[in-house]
């Protein structure tokens, strides 16, 4: 069964077209399938199928899918699935014409780049040729017009390279009447009407091509009250004095579409000092290699603040950037910042777009349309997402791609943030050794002579924590270890040295328990506050004076927001570090706000 999107949506089961009867379940169809793969939320098809949804539009869309789910059974078993939350529709990203069009742009691009000039304009034209008119044509959705926007924005884009090649290669006489007819149905673009300049100028019709220009000059001052881009002026200058350069135009080459590695690496760098996390790498390498090749990967990384979240990710990042040299980008959601509420997703959609070269003018409104143009520029690419320090499920889902060998990595405090389909990486302390070899490789080796052994486990063998303490004892001359070992014995003291000009650790601990439910910040606290190692259901409601019911729900929030963990069934353990900031913490229902600093995930 192939789906057909670059032109009028068809579906077809062995070369024949299979019936889909009224425009609503076409539309449905169409949002299906711009997250081919991907649960799509009732909520979501709703919404992108009525402007004012009627009172039983839940149950029109569950009779649209029963319809669909009809005529869209494959026969190796594949279909349209119900899903906790909605629907998926499970097909190869082979089946999908869309998919073959960017795989087949990402290929001709590596070839490029590896100077097989004659094999990236087969490439090249092989993936245009899929093309039966505007993407999604005669589907009047805000979100599918917002993805169609971007996947004609590519077919232009490839078009324009496959030009710029077949320039290169010696056929402008024969390319003369295609670019005229492409740059009369796209004006404003400039690398069109270079090219076409460059054909007419090579087949020895120098005034025509110069009288091109003029009409492009014209047109965008009336229009836009612009002149033409450098590149073209440059062009315009040399065909004027009749010495056009030989070879392809650089500036025909899109600026939304550069070339992996140069402008597309958005990652923040690693840390010099890395330490440990062995075990940890080598299950991130099973969980994306357990993934089904060739379609999105997404892995959670999730643990309390300060544990090292974002420099096991972006380390991680860093390893696999061969793998996805189609762009990496890494965005800080500040899901748990302390001077700022996190990004909503249509912000974090708009950020996104820009990083990847979108215009400030192709981003559209609201985050169903960015979404949209989102997975429709990254569709096909082997791309890799760090999306860093989220707050919820509801915030990442609409980043991620639809489509496309792409790889995202999600740092966050809130263990329900991991989104359908994603494998989960729960983190905890550094292991004793690594602990202690942080701490030297911070401190220096000239500052730690004797085994950081019990400094470390006064430190919970928590990264910002070693590296906070080891700040310290590098920066006073006159501590020795013992002397900083014998001020991190108490809470006191902890609370006070575990802090820099720009980094608190109780601070960014609080952060946690100002996101907890308003009525459990008093029972956390209290929770926190007893000396118990560990604590069991009835204990609890002594501690806290709640029924068992709602210490059950204590513990639960507790381990959703990695406040604690659970040695064993209904028995919870506060870490001493998480002890140490309920001190700091006001006795009344709200933690106190922490002051502006730097946020560590």
């Amino acid at each position: 069964m192939e789906f057909l999107v670059l032109g009028p949506l068809e579906v077809r089961e062995s070369g024949r077209a299979v019936r889909l009867s009224g425009m609503r379940r076409r539309r449905l169809l169409a949002l299906l399938l711009l997250d081919a793969g991907r649960t799509v939320s009732t909520d979501t098809l709703v919404d992108g199928l009525w402007e004012d949804p009627p009172a039983s539009a839940r149950h029109q869309v569950h009779n649209a899918i029963r319809d669909l789910r009809a005529a869209l059974v494959t026969r190796e078993g594949g279909g349209l699935v119900t899903a906790d939350a909605g629907y998926r529709l499970d097909v190869p990203p082979g089946a999908v014409d869309a998919h073959r069009f960017t795989e087949g742009v990402r290929a001709a691009r590596a070839a490029r780049r590896e100077g097989r000039d004659t094999e990236a304009a087969r490439l090249l034209r092989s993936a245009v040729e899929l093309w039966r008119g505007d993407a999604f044509a005669g589907i009047d959705c805000p979100a599918v017009t917002a993805a169609a926007a971007g996947l004609d924005e590519q077919r232009l884009t490839a078009v324009e390279e496959l030009m710029d090649l077949r320039l290169a290669a010696g056929e402008a006489a024969s390319l003369v009447a295609e670019l005229s007819t492409l740059t009369a149905a796209h004006p404003l673009r400039d690398a069109l009407r270079g090219s076409l300049m460059l054909a007419l100028h090579r087949s020895g019709r120098q005034a025509d091509a110069l009288a091109v220009y003029e009409e492009g000059r014209c047109l965008l001052a009336e229009e836009l009250g612009l002149e033409p881009g450098p590149g073209l002026r440059r062009l315009h200058a040399e065909v004027l004095a009749d010495a056009p350069q030989p070879g392809p135009r650089p500036e025909a080459l899109p600026p939304a579409r550069p070339a992996p590695r140069t402008s597309g690496n958005h990652l923040p760098r690693d840390l010099p000092d890395f330490t440990g996390r062995t075990a940890e790498l080598a299950l991130l390498d099973r969980a994306v290699g357990d993934q089904r090749p060739g379609s999105p990967r997404t892995v959670v990384i999730d643990g309390m603040g300060g544990i090292g979240k974002t420099a096991l990710a972006v380390h991680y990042a860093h390893r696999r950037t061969a793998d996805h040299p189609d762009g990496q980008y890494h965005l800080d959601l500040h899901g748990f910042s302390p001077s700022r509420a996190p990004l909503t997703p249509e912000e974090a959609l708009g950020v996104l777009l820009r990083s990847d070269g979108a215009a400030p003018e192709a981003i559209p409104d609201g985050p169903a349309e960015r979404g949209a143009v989102w997975r429709a520029r990254l569709a096909g690419r082997r791309a890799l997402l760090v999306l860093d320090n989220a707050a919820d499920a509801a915030q990442v889902a609409p980043l991620l791609p639809g489509t496309g060998d792409t790889l995202t990595l999600i740092t966050t405090r809130h263990r329900p943030a991991a989104p359908d389909g994603a494998r989960s990486l729960p983190l905890g302390p550094l292991t004793p050794a690594d602990a202690e070899t942080l701490f030297r490789r911070v401190a220096g080796a000239a500052r730690t002579t004797a085994p950081p052994t019990d400094t470390a486990a006064l430190c919970g063998h928590h990264p910002l924590a070693l590296r906070l303490a080891a700040t310290r004892l590098r920066d006073r001359p006159s501590w020795t270890l013992a002397d900083l070992t014998a001020r991190l014995r108490t809470t006191a003291g902890r609370t006070t040295l575990l802090r820099t000009a720009d980094r608190d650790l109780m601070s960014l601990l609080a952060l946690s328990h100002a996101r907890l439910p308003a009525d459990l910040h008093r029972p956390a606290r209290a929770l926190a506050l007893h000396p118990a190692a560990l604590h069991d259901i009835p204990g609890a409601c002594a501690v806290t004076g709640l029924d068992p019911t709602a210490v059950e729900r204590l513990f639960d929030t507790l381990l959703d927001h990695n406040l604690a963990h659970e040695p064993s069934p209904a028995h919870l353990a506060i870490p001493p570090l998480l002890r140490d900031c309920a001190h700091t913490l006001t006795p009344t229902s709200t933690p106190a706000r922490p002051r502006h600093l730097t946020a560590v995930a």
